[in-house]
């Protein structure tokens, strides 16, 4: 999900622009952090104005959030009586160097004492409410925005952080209210229509661009939604490329100089650099694992340049133990970790986030590599001028359909998906155990609730009411979901005891569960991708309605792989129609799903190491033409 990218959670440290008379504290008048509150300086101090202060404090430098910072706001507080001018600014600054220096606690002391004198100074609320979301208390954060006093300005900022939060951890209808509540206040806020629109999404709240916000019209939605509701919301590649577009206008920038040099280094041994948020217990892992053991170290030596959390799963183990040089770069700023990757020397550098959560795009732009590329991460448009390449194959993006993409798509491989021989698969269950019914012909669709949208859903439906003894078995995302889902399908004249909520398990069980299904109803335009290959390893058949955009192929281009084209569908009528012949007629359904077998996904799909051999003469090949002096591009 795309939900941490948008709204910012850093608070600025201000120094207030304030201007008063009085004698200058000059920075040598403090040799010391105890000599900050002697007697000597507390005198000066007496008529000394804030400014002054902050100058003071300003030529620490360095030493922000230190003791002599620190002591110098307290003694200046300590000074001053409680109707002292800007003593709130002092507060306030105090808590700001408190936090810097790791006082969580006493920087909330003093925010709340700014807030004593000057409820209406938001920006105390706003970071009050950040450093108690740092100890973990949510409700107290909370609390703290919603009850501060405040301009217009300071209220959309105040909703928008409580929104995140509510976001954060999960409270959907919450984050859904309050964005509101902020866009109402103002609707220019393209971070705030983003995630309203996802959340939207998530919740399956029809319809998702809904035209209750005045100024703002469903284009508006539509071109404020980010990049990967987009690639639920539409199936035409200009419409998702100008989204992208305008994501990364707001949200990154030229770097200043260009780090890498034009034509390469020369290695003999290609360094190739792979740099992800997901090196954990995610779905990309879970495919691009192998891929990373199984890469000749005779031709390649590999960097895992990682701005994931350590999560402490065996996937993550996998993972890091795969690359030649582990590096984590996750607490480094933007800058210093395009330096790192530049000091390396970096051939190729692979980003596997895209425009997903976590994505650190900034990096790319300081160009620390001279070939960079985008993949597997996000199945759409990245328009970064720094990115060479966006790897894929010539299914998913065809030749006539290639020039409407930035970056340039590059076909890497038959087939564009990684995968992975060694997934771990649990012990053979029961419907019983999963609590479906023995003798109903199941429906499914494990993809997450964002992706379905109201006509997909409507198409759903349908299916149910001409194969009526079936049911549609889905994952739970959030609690909001299937209460909208269960509504729109009694809406529909469908029971909704038909659909059967189940709740997520771990990747073992998963595994296991898919083989209980008779039929996988891919969403739209949005396919499954991680989900519908491991459905076709479990023997598990898939229908899926094509068109024309990447994120609409990816289940076609697996199909296709396996032979089983009849259950590739370009309109959504051949869809519904195509579903209830499967669900009604019973050696129709036992022969389309003898097309899916282990063996078959092995010799295709799963064939990793032909996989990786056709992925690394790609490679290779840009690489020369690059040492060549040529345009790697022309590749």
């Amino acid at each position: 999900m795309l939900t941490a990218i948008g709204f910012t959670s850093a608070a600025k440290a201000v120094p207030l622009p304030i201007v008063n008379e009085g004698n200058m504290v000059e920075a040598s008048v403090i040799p010391d952090a105890e000599a900050a509150s002697g007697p000597a300086v507390l005198s000066q101090l007496e008529s000394a104005s804030f400014e002054h202060i902050v100058t003071a404090v300003e030529h620490l430098g360095a030493n922000r959030g230190q003791p002599a910072a620190i002591d110098l706001y307290r003694s200046w507080i300590a000074a001053h009586c409680a109707g002292a001018p800007h003593l709130y600014a002092a507060w306030f600054n105090l808590a700001v160097e408190l936090g810097r220096g790791g006082d969580t606690r006493g920087a909330i002391l003093a925010y709340r004492s700014a807030l004593a004198l000057k409820p209406d100074f938001y920006p105390a609320a706003i970071n009050l409410g950040l450093q108690l979301e740092q100890l973990g208390q949510t409700d107290a954060a909370l609390q703290a925005w919603h009850q501060a006093l405040q301009t217009d300005e300071a209220r959309t900022a105040l909703l928008n952080h409580r929104a995140r939060l509510f976001e954060q951890v999960g409270q959907l209808a919450e984050a859904e209210q309050t964005l509101r509540a902020s866009l109402l206040t103002n609707p220019r806020q393209p971070d705030a229509v983003q995630h309203w629109v996802h959340v939207r999404q998530k919740m399956c709240q029809w319809p998702v661009l809904v035209e209750t916000i005045p100024g703002l019209s469903r284009q508006d939605l539509l071109d404020q939604c980010g990049p990967l509701a987009a690639l639920a919301l539409t199936d035409k590649v200009a419409v998702q490329k100008h989204i992208a577009a305008n994501w990364l206008q707001r949200k990154t920038t030229p770097a200043p100089a260009r780090l890498s040099p034009r034509q390469g280094y020369g290695h003999d041994q290609i360094r190739l650099g792979y740099m992800s948020s997901d090196f954990c217990r995610h779905a990309m892992s879970f495919l691009i694992a192998e891929l990373f053991e199984r890469h000749d170290r005779s031709r390649f030596e590999l960097f895992g340049y990682c701005l994931s959390p350590d999560d402490g799963s065996d996937i993550r183990r996998r993972v890091v133990g795969a690359f030649d040089h582990h590096v984590p770069i996750r607490s480094l700023s933007d800058e210093d970790a395009a330096r790192r990757i530049r000091a390396d020397e970096i051939d190729i550098l692979i980003d596997l986030n895209g425009l997903t959560s976590g994505s650190r795009l900034q990096i790319l732009r300081w160009r620390p590599a001279p070939i960079q590329a985008t993949y597997l991460g996000f199945i759409g448009p990245v328009p970064l001028p720094e990115l060479d390449y966006l790897l894929c194959d010539s299914f998913v993006i065809p030749p006539e359909i290639a020039p409407a993409y930035a970056p340039r798509p590059l076909y890497i491989a038959r087939n564009y998906q990684a995968n992975d021989t060694k997934r771990v698969i649990g012990a053979p269950i029961t419907r019983e155990a999963a609590g479906l019914p023995e003798d109903a012909f199941v429906f499914c669709c494990f993809s997450n609730h964002y992706k379905i949208t109201e006509e997909l859903f409507t198409a759903w439906m349908a299916i149910l009411r001409q194969a009526e003894q079936s049911v549609l078995w889905l994952a739970v995302d959030n609690p909001w979901s299937p209460q909208n889902l269960r509504l729109h399908a009694q809406t529909q004249g469908v029971d909704p005891a038909r659909l059967i909520f189940t709740g997520r398990v771990d990747p073992a069980l998963y595994m296991s569960r898919l083989a209980l299904a008779d039929l996988f109803l891919d969403t739209f335009p949005y396919n499954a991708g991680t989900i519908a290959s491991d459905g076709i390893r479990m023997g598990l058949p898939l229908l899926t309605l094509s068109g024309e955009a990447y994120a609409s192929r990816m289940a076609s281009r697996l199909l296709n792989a396996i032979g089983a084209e009849r259950g590739i569908a370009h309109r959504l009528d051949d869809y519904v129609a195509t579903a209830v012949a499967l669900a009604t007629d019973r050696q129709a359904h036992a022969a389309y799903r003898s097309l899916f077998t282990a063996g078959r996904w092995a010799e295709t799909i799963g064939n990793i190491a032909d996989f990786t051999a056709e992925f690394e003469a790609t490679l290779m090949r840009i690489y020369a033409q690059l040492g060549a002096g040529g345009d790697a591009l022309a590749a």
